[in-house]
């Protein structure tokens, strides 16, 4: 039982799973797994013998079972699990949310925790929502019942415990990484919500294309999906015609989701041709330089819930192809972007990735390094490049040299010419041959545009190709 008189899911003492006034919970509290076997996802920290799935079936080893620190994002399951931790061998249960507690709430818990090892011989868990939150101060005084087996605390957190929790508490814990679900995970968790007698029981019947748009919306969140749900059942309840009798099954409709969470269903199908071609149109709108197009298209596969770090990496590739040298900054723009991304994800790195694609879309366009380098591995290819000239070949190692006189005389040449140290010359410029004999003097690979900075590119371009006698 937790301090608000809740039970472990969520309802009040007369008003548990089955009985008549269950409904009033909500629906995500209501399908909340009562056991492993109901658990979507997390395949990989509840696999058996697991530290978790130990815990949770009340193992632990001679020395009592540990703490655990639950990191992910929101409806991945912390709060389920910590439940289920609380379930094994009849442990009590109380849960406090950092975001009210204090230090007097931890030092409370503690005191009860001590009354009931002594008179019930049970040991207490504490499930603490949000410990990011907890100042040191806070955290330190959860260290002395953590420490004495006093409490298993299972903490849950969405913010990386090795910056937001202290290292005394994460020594004294396993870290337990969770991650969103699925869409198929998702759309199971739905379906069950459907059908369960704890959940809408078979009452209403959720079309495929509503229930492919909640998937979506989800974000890999279970809890959300099931809110989702929940809403678009009241509308569907709401569009029966006054004074009619009831259908026995009200079907739920795409477009009353829409209605329930006030969010038009995004035509964009992650793994089929319409992910292809949204992500074709961006990569084509940001090389046509139409800022407002690419921004449209970047938008159409947030909220279809495209991958944000695919996303960032289609922006830096068209950041080298098609700006290139003419805005080099565009790269270093869309780089940052991507690294940014992986730490902040959505929805704020939705921000990061409209200014990366902006910059793409004004920045002037040169595909002149993409075009240089197909060329390049065109020849390479196709067997031009002969050896590398004698003067450029590496002398690290030992018999370096007289293999170089011995390969120019093989060659007719005499004795290999001597490599020019560049920053000996007066402009920093060696003239000597670079590339392999079959192509000096006629290859062209590089061929800068007058756009942007590439503009100054060109003139000094021209300049050193004279320089160097090509």
């Amino acid at each position: 039982m937790s301090q608000d008189g809740t039970d472990l899911f969520g309802a009040a003492a007369g008003d548990r799973p089955g009985a008549g006034s269950s409904a009033m919970a909500p629906l995500a509290v209501r399908m909340r797994p009562r056991s492993i076997d109901e658990v979507r996802g997390q395949a990989e920290v509840l696999r058996p013998g697991s530290p978790l799935r130990r815990l949770i079936e009340g193992g632990g080893g001679a020395a009592g079972p540990l703490s655990a620190i639950l990191w992910g994002p929101p409806g991945t399951g912390k709060t389920t699990l910590a439940h289920l931790v609380a379930t094994a061998a009849e442990r009590e249960f109380v849960e406090l949310s950092a975001v009210t507690a204090g230090v007097k709430d931890v030092r409370a818990v503690m005191e009860g925790a001590a009354r009931t090892r002594d008179l019930y011989g049970r040991q207490t868990v504490l499930f603490l929502d949000e410990i990011h939150r907890f100042t040191k101060a806070q955290q330190d005084a959860l260290l002395p019942g953590v420490e004495n087996r006093l409490v298993v605390l299972v903490a849950a957190t969405t913010e990386n415990p090795s910056f937001s929790v202290i290292a005394p508490l994460l020594s004294r814990s396993m870290l337990v990484t969770l991650v969103p679900l699925t869409d198929e995970q998702v759309a199971e968790v739905l379906t069950s919500a459907v059908a369960d007698p704890r959940g809408l029981a078979g009452a209403y019947a959720l079309a495929d294309d509503a229930r492919d748009h909640l998937v979506r919306l989800s974000g890999g969140d279970a809890r959300r999906s099931l809110t989702f749900l929940e809403a678009a059942a009241g509308v569907a309840d709401d569009s029966l015609a006054p004074g009619a009798a009831r259908p026995e099954v009200v079907e739920i409709t795409l477009a009353q989701t829409e209605q329930a969470v006030a969010h038009a269903a995004v035509r964009y199908d992650r793994t089929g041709d319409q992910h292809y071609d949204v992500a074709s149109a961006l990569i084509k709108s940001m090389r046509g330089s139409d800022v407002d197009a690419a921004l449209h298209y970047l938008a159409r596969m947030l909220e279809a819930g495209e991958d944000p770090r695919f996303i960032a990496r289609r922006i830096v590739i068209a950041a080298s192809e098609d700006v290139g040298m003419a805005d080099p900054t565009a790269l270093q723009t869309a780089v940052a972007a991507m690294h940014a991304v992986a730490q902040i994800g959505m929805p704020e790195a939705r921000i990061i990735l409209a200014q990366a694609v902006v910059h793409n879309a004004l920045a002037p366009a040169s595909n002149a390094a993409y075009t240089g380098i197909n060329e390049a591995i065109a020849d390479v290819r196709a067997g031009k490049g002969g050896p590398v000239p004698l003067h450029l070949r590496g002398s690290g190692y030992g018999g370096a040299d007289r293999i170089a006189q011995a390969s120019a005389a093989a060659t007719g040449r005499g004795r290999a010419p001597s490599y020019v140290y560049a920053h000996d010359e007066p402009d920093g410029v060696a003239r000597q041959q670079y590339l392999p004999d079959d192509l000096a003097g006629t290859t062209d690979y590089y061929r800068p545009t007058d756009r942007g900075f590439e503009g100054r590119l060109q003139e000094r371009w021209r300049w050193l190709k004279e320089r160097l006698g090509r």
